[in-house]
């Protein structure tokens, strides 16, 4: 059961982020469940890669005859967090950055608002 816990923390960040994300009228909270949702897909990501016992593939102090290829953590996953990491991070300015010139044109960040001052 304990060997779990990741995925259902995964899952429960995941639909943390849907409901502030759905649900939430202001923006910023908007924002802010987009940005859990991306911390619970890294940490999906990072979950699949984990093995236990594992040896780091590009490092290891042990001699080479005694690490056997199903030993090592595959680097894929890794990887792709760190991409994925870079690319939120990139996301979440440009979503600050529309809120901002959303908030200094409508001068509120309240969706329904929004909506009732656009009519």
């Amino acid at each position: 059961m304990i060997q779990y816990i990741p995925f259902i923390a995964v899952v429960c960040m995941i639909f943390i982020g849907l409901y502030a994300a759905m649900f939430r009228r202001n923006l910023i909270k908007i924002v802010i469940g987009i940005t859990i949702i991306e911390s619970g897909v890294n940490l999906f990501l990072i979950t699949l890669g984990y093995r236990e016992g594992g040896v780091a593939p590009i490092y290891t102090s042990l001699p080479s005859g005694t690490v056997y290829p199903e030993q090592m953590v595959l680097p894929v996953p890794q990887a792709l967090t760190l991409t994925s990491i870079v690319i939120g991070v990139a996301v979440l300015a440009l979503m600050l950055s529309l809120v901002m010139h959303i908030y200094k044109k409508y001068e509120t960040l309240d969706v329904q608002e929004m909506r009732r001052l656009k009519e």
